[in-house]
């Protein structure tokens, strides 16, 4: 046997793991220092969501939905305190018109009673009409219903008018303990001697004031 023989024959034929180019590549520890390669298993996918600790927009926007809802439920909540405190406080529950039925009652009575005995005379005896006048007015409806009945009384006398008046309808629009405002109509039926009677519809707004326990008319204004 050669040298060459006994050569082939001492080397060790390549097996099937055996690289092509006559290198093994050996598979050996983690050269990083211990631990380190759980920790970067245990760290959080830092892209998912955003940086680690950061809130998803999800929450955000649910966050601030809920905020807007709470703040819409308490201004809400604000305002309609603020109009019940105005009911309560207000102009419209010191009128007694709203709540006190005899007393509005009372100033429609006497308010009405006025009215028909001042707007109401007879040829023969005006002076009826002035004294009711004198006793039931005040203020400036007495001073305005003198200067009109001076000058209407030689005409009645002259002319023997008569006139009658009769309220239809009164109602009160404000009431305090000791003054009131009123809206009242009128059916006027007004004669002459020996001519037929004619009938008019007036409406006028009154302002009274109780003063000794009765209701006395203090202005008059046409409407």
């Amino acid at each position: 046997m050669s040298t060459a023989e006994v050569k082939a024959a001492s080397e060790p034929e390549p097996g099937p793991g055996d690289d092509a180019g006559g290198e093994v590549v050996m598979a050996g520890p983690d050269p990083r220092p211990d631990g380190a390669a759980e920790a970067d298993a245990a760290a959080p996918d830092r892209h998912a969501d955003g940086p680690a600790g950061s809130t998803p927009p999800t929450h955000r926007l649910r966050r601030a939905l809920t905020l807007t809802c709470v703040l819409a439920l308490l201004l809400a909540g604000a305002g309609l305190l603020l109009q019940a405190r105005q009911l309560t406080d207000t102009a419209a529950t010191r009128n007694h018109a709203l709540t006190d039925t005899p007393a509005t009652t009372r100033v429609i009575g006497d308010v009405s009673n006025t009215l028909g005995k001042v707007f109401s005379y007879v040829p023969q005896d005006t002076r009826v009409t002035e004294d009711a006048a004198k006793e039931l007015l005040g203020g400036r409806a007495a001073g305005q219903y003198a200067a009109l009945f001076g000058e209407l009384k030689q005409r009645v006398a002259d002319q023997k008018l008569s006139l009658t008046t009769h309220v239809v309808r009164a109602g009160v629009t404000r009431l305090t303990h000791d003054t009131a405002e009123l809206l009242v109509f009128l059916d006027q039926r007004a004669q002459r001697d020996g001519k037929p009677a004619t009938t008019a519809a007036a409406q006028l707004s009154i302002t009274a004031e109780l003063t000794d326990g009765h209701w006395q008319i203090t202005d008059i204004r046409a409407r």
